[in-house]
């Protein structure tokens, strides 16, 4: 998995407390960023909202089978992807029916 260097911005006070944490547990502050981020994400994919969210996504073709994958798991993905398929066939489907 490759790295991609990104600039935003942080509130004063969590770049101190990054920075605190850093020194403490002797890495850095992309570090302590990462881990962050990383329980961040171990949370929300618990929420059963915020997967459906993501699921819709990928319905709209927002987010590609990949994105989908990491966030819900493959076995979940892999129905998802099956449904829309068989959606995507039905709306071809009406389409064609529509057009006679």
């Amino acid at each position: 998995m490759g790295t991609t260097r990104v600039n935003f911005r942080l509130p004063k006070e969590l770049l101190e407390k990054a920075d605190i944490a850093a020194e403490v547990t002797h890495t850095n502050r992309t570090e302590i960023v990462k881990e962050a981020l990383r329980e961040y994400f171990e949370e929300i994919e618990d929420d059963d909202r915020f997967n459906e969210a993501v699921v819709e996504l990928y319905l709209d073709d927002q987010i590609g089978f990949d994105v989908l994958k990491e966030f819900v798991g493959r076995q979940d993905a892999e129905a998802v992807q099956a449904s829309k398929t068989i959606l995507d066939q039905g709306d071809g489907l009406a389409d064609e029916l529509a057009d006679l």
